[in-house]
């Protein structure tokens, strides 16, 4: 009788492969040679006569279907050790092992049958074995599993599905921890990934080769993505750091890292001034102090300053009257008629100095406000162009001499009525068109020159990120092109009569020390403007991009300076109150503007206050130009949001040959501790194959969140199945766990490349990285001399600077604006910096003609004023 037959134990039914499910009469399953849709020759021994021939089982178990008492489970092949798979029901009259949706032979199976000495039903154990090779066969299409099935009277019960994995781990890690100084009481992540292997590697951490126990130490802690995170670095934590990666396969040790914890040196408190030197007369006393609160420790820095201090002192003689009331009165006189020569001497000297050096107001309408500015056209001066006043100055000296008016006198009444026209209008063929030539100097000299300033080691060698120029107190602007970054020199900076030469440098992160604490982040590129400690009688506008997404709740921002001892200080913290006015910052979307009037290094760091801050990243898809070989990569950058990091991105993918796939796009960071993860999907199986072992890449938190590492990229490396194959298609994910996530849909042609310089924004249309007098600004120095006079007193009618801050969208700063001498200068001097070169000179002029409109007789002039 073949299996179509009725009876017997073997139910016909569904043959599905979901684990752990029960049948029931009419609904089992069994092996395929049991069941009628399959013929019977394919059936095992035994299994075709329990397909024929009823098993006689007691009236106890006859109602029972099958019950397991052990299933299979999970195992790892190491090396080329089989493994074994058993499992164990009860009543059961069959098990048979199924793997991957085919029947295991019944030759494979060893089968033990026993009773439950407590009910009495009947046992069944059954065990097989898997080879490695059983397992490579079907490596790279599925997993390979297996399960069991067991047969009662009454139906079918299947198994778990268990896992069998070929088991191994990889000798490269991924990232390695590596040796750092810090500073006592300073956070430290060690960070750590493990090779990939199967099972994942469980990680340790050794210091000086005796195991870090965290349970042990409060202090310490390792993270989910196994770094190694010292809350607060102790000098006792001045060790080498060794990760120990582990599972069943093998144990593998990182290279070590030594983590050195310096103290730097604090001064103890003054003693008492010593007692006066001499016993007769003037002399002098001094008092002291030691580098010993702390000693300085493991290369920390010495205290700054001085140890001693002397001060003068005046010990009366022994017999010596005290000096007389007429005495005192001469020393009076004396002093009183020292003190009226040297005024006098001041007013002579400004009043020369205006006659000779001194620029006259412009001449304006008031009913001219309203029809707005025209844009600016400063064009070079010609030789024989006797009309134009060029000033030339001589880098041999400190002072220069002009000449020149900037006013023609004119007789007339005292009130002068100019033609109709725009208040920001080209000055006419009747005034003289302002003109600068500085002397630019070639970067080479311009280096040469720096190398002999004590500060020139700290600044990069090469001039790529670098501007500079020659200034006087016509001021300018500096710019980096392609980074977002320029300084503003406003009018009046530099001291008349003084030439500054002036840089301004873009430093790559690994060329700066910049240490950060706990959850603090770099959100700016580090940039110096110099040189340090020159005297600015204004303001300057240093502006950079930023990549925080600001809230008050969610931040705490601060302003950071290092100073020439090179230690970074923080200098403001933005939304709190300033404690100098040497600094401020304008913190816009994108972009913060730094007014300073000490030029030196500055970054912009950041502390989270809860898990909701967030930054912004930049995702850029790079991949070859040309592919000659049959391996074809991808590579993600994860950068922050900056103009500056990603100019040097692809600087750098310009000289591997990597051409842009795919716009931008920007993801929000959040300070949730998870990694970032990437993966590739949609590829043409037929086409295309991925090299990736694991479904995900992943990037560390910290690597991330700190902002000290620029260029952090993960590879996607793929293979084409045929020479011929140049298109790809695909979709590359990137999430970062439990938040925002982005997704890139890729299609292109390997030979086709892409500009680069299409995803470059422009920092301005003018070809130049120096640009110096008016050529530097929009609005006109006359034009803007008068606007400055006109609003800086206290109008009527509000008819005044803070009318004007409140038109330009920036009355938050009123109380700063109103700390310099000239609060109209300041919100001048920020507008240039936002919008030059290509803002709205109508949207300014609306504002000021609004302004205009409160009095009437604001922007009247009289012929003193020319």
């Amino acid at each position: 009788m073949d299996g179509r037959a009725g009876g017997g134990s073997c139910i016909v039914g569904d043959g599905g492969d979901s684990g752990g499910t029960q049948g029931h009469a009419g609904t089992g399953d069994c092996p395929a040679q049991a069941c009628w849709r399959w013929p019977s020759s394919r059936l095992p021994a035994g299994a075709q006569q329990s397909a024929t021939v009823a098993n006689p089982v007691s009236g106890a178990s006859s109602d029972l279907l099958p019950h397991f008492q052990l299933e299979p489970e999970d195992v790892y092949i190491v090396k080329n050790k089989a493994v074994s798979l058993a499992c164990r029901a009860t009543p059961a009259t069959q098990i048979y092992f199924k793997c991957n949706g085919e029947w295991v032979h019944q030759g494979d199976h060893v089968t033990q049958h026993s009773t439950d000495r407590g009910t009495g039903l009947p046992v069944m154990e059954v065990r097989i074995e898997v080879t490695r090779q059983q397992v490579e066969k079907i490596f790279g299409l599925e997993e390979y599993w297996c399960q069991c099935v067991a047969w009662s009277s009454s139906g079918t019960t299947k198994s778990q599905k268990a896992f069998v994995r070929i088991a191994y781990l990889r000798k490269n890690f991924e990232q390695e921890p590596t040796a750092r100084e810090v500073s006592i009481e300073q956070g430290i992540v060690l960070p750590c990934r493990p090779p990939e292997g199967i099972p994942p590697a469980e990680v340790e951490w050794l210091r000086n080769e005796e195991l870090v126990d965290p349970a042990l130490d409060a202090n310490v802690y390792v993270t989910p993505e196994h770094s190694l995170v010292l809350r607060q670095a102790r000098l006792a934590d001045t060790a080498n750091y060794t990760c120990v990666a582990k599972n069943i396969v093998a144990r593998r040790r990182s290279a070590s890292a030594a983590i050195t914890v310096y103290v730097n040196g604090g001064w103890s408190t003054w003693t008492q001034w010593s007692g006066c030197s001499t016993s007769c007369g003037r002399g002098w006393q001094k008092r002291s102090r030691t580098c010993t609160n702390p000693t300085p420790l493991n290369g920390g820095a010495f205290c700054e300053g001085q140890n001693v201090q002397k001060t003068a002192c005046t010990t009366l003689c022994p017999g010596t009257p005290a000096p007389g009331a007429e005495d005192v009165a001469l020393y009076v006189g004396l002093v009183a008629v020292a003190v009226c020569l040297v005024l006098l001497l001041l007013v002579g000297v400004l009043v020369y100095c205006r006659k000779k050096g001194g620029l006259d107001a412009d001449v304006a309408d008031s009913s001219i406000l309203t029809a707005g500015f025209q844009p600016v056209s400063i064009k070079p001066s010609k030789a024989d162009n006797p009309s134009l006043l060029t000033i030339q100055p001589d880098l041999s000296t400190a002072t220069m001499t002009y000449q020149g008016s900037l006013c023609p006198r004119q007789d007339g009444p005292a009130k002068l009525q100019l033609p109709n026209g725009h208040l920001l209008s080209p000055l006419g063929a009747g005034r003289h068109t302002l003109h600068h030539s500085s002397p630019a100097a070639e970067g080479a000299d311009f280096v040469a020159r720096l190398s002999t300033q004590s500060y020139f080691r700290s600044l990069p060698r090469g001039t790529t990120n670098m501007a500079y120029g020659t200034f006087n107190f016509l001021g300018g602007r500096l710019m980096i092109p392609n980074t977002g970054i320029s300084l503003l020199i406003p009018p009046d900076a530099i001291p008349r009569g003084k030439i500054y030469e002036v840089y301004l440098t873009l430093h790559k992160q690994e060329e700066v020390r910049l240490p950060l604490a706990g959850c603090q982040t770099l959100l700016s590129p580090i940039v110096s403007c110099g040189p340090p400690g020159v005297l600015l009688t204004r303001p300057a506008i240093l502006a950079m991009g930023h990549c925080v997404e600001a809230s008050a709740e969610n931040w705490s921002i601060r302003l950071k300076k290092q100073s020439c001892e090179g230690t970074w200080e923080d200098v403001l913290q933005l939304g709190a109150e300033p404690c100098t006015e040497l600094y401020y910052c304008q913190l816009e979307a994108q972009a913060c503007y730094i007014f300073t009037e000490q030029l030196g290094r500055f970054a912009l760091v950041g502390e989270s206050l809860s898990m909701a801050a967030s930054k912004r990243l930049k995702l850029v898809l790079f991949a070859p130009a040309a592919c000659p070989s049959l391996e074809y990569n991808i590579r993600v950058y994860c950068l922050s949001d900056t103009q500056d990091v990603l100019k040097e991105v692809i600087q750098l993918e310009k000289q591997l040959g990597g051409q842009l796939i795919g716009a931008p796009r920007v993801l929000h960071f959040k300070d949730s501790y998870h990694n970032l993860r990437l993966s590739i999907h949609d590829m043409p199986s037929s086409l295309w194959k991925s090299k990736l072992l694991a479904s995900y890449q992943e990037i560390p938190f910290y690597h991330i969140w700190s902002g000290l590492q620029p260029f952090l990229h993960c590879t996607f490396t793929l293979e084409r199945l045929s020479p011929s194959t140049c298109e790809l298609a695909c979709k590359i994910w990137v999430w970062q766990v439990e938040g925002d996530g982005q997704s890139f849909t890729v299609n292109f042609n390997i030979a086709k490349d892409t500009r680069f310089s299409d995803w470059l924004v422009p920092d301005s249309e003018v070809g130049a990285p120096a640009l110096v007098g008016p050529s530097a600004f929009k609005i006109p120095f006359l034009i803007r001399q008068k606007i400055i006079s006109s609003l800086d007193p206290p109008g009527t009618r509000g008819a005044d600077w803070r009318t004007l801050a409140q038109k330009l969208n920036l009355d938050s700063h009123l109380s700063f604006f109103a700390s310099k001498p000239s609060p109209t200068a300041m919100i001048l001097n920020l507008w240039e910096a936002r919008h030059f070169p290509n803002g709205n000179l109508s949207q300014l002029a609306a504002a000021v003609a609004e302004v205009g409109k409160q009095d009437s007789a604001l922007f009247a002039v009289s012929e003193a004023e020319c």
